[in-house]
């Protein structure tokens, strides 16, 4: 039966905490635009969690309020801390670490830094270029578009001679 070795692991592969970067010097663009995009449908599911929660009462009752106070404000934004802020923001911070603890995963960090790394590769078109494009892609939509009303006007037209027989 072998043992593990007596040395201590190399400094490079002991945890550094809850918060450890996989590579976490490569791939920061798509790594924060991932995480800030994942956060928006994040933050906005849980806004729609607080306003299906605060239709029950006792969810919507501020805390510490009683007939004489309205209960307990916070102040910088102005919401009341209620049972059901209190629930969608927890919601919200633990959806935060998860994540970026998801983020940090080899396999997902390996994606986004070579996604990074493939757009970087890309060449990308001048202003010039896009306004031109832009320009014969409106004129095509716009002559096709005249095209399509004139041929479904004559033949709008010819279906109501032949089934009608008159103009």
């Amino acid at each position: 039966m072998e043992s593990a070795p007596l040395s201590p692991p190399s400094p490079e592969a002991a945890p550094r905490g809850l918060f450890v970067s996989y590579r976490e010097d490569q791939g920061r663009h798509a790594r924060m635009a991932a995480f800030w995009a994942v956060i928006f449908f994040l933050g906005f599911g849980c806004r729609f969690l607080h306003d299906i929660l605060i239709q029950w009462p006792s969810l919507r009752r501020a805390l510490g309020s009683s007939p004489t106070s309205t209960g307990i404000r916070i102040p910088v934004v102005g919401v009341d801390l209620t049972p059901a802020f209190l629930v969608s923001m927890l919601i919200f911070c633990a959806g935060v670490l998860v994540v970026h603890r998801w983020q940090q995963r080899p396999k997902v960090a390996d994606l986004l830094i070579d996604t990074e790394a493939e757009l970087l590769k890309v060449s990308w078109p001048k202003g010039s270029e896009v306004w031109n494009a832009s320009i014969v892609v409106i004129v095509s939509v716009v002559l096709l578009g005249g095209f399509l009303a004139v041929a479904d006007i004559f033949l709008f037209r010819l279906m109501q001679y032949v089934i009608l027989g008159s103009r």
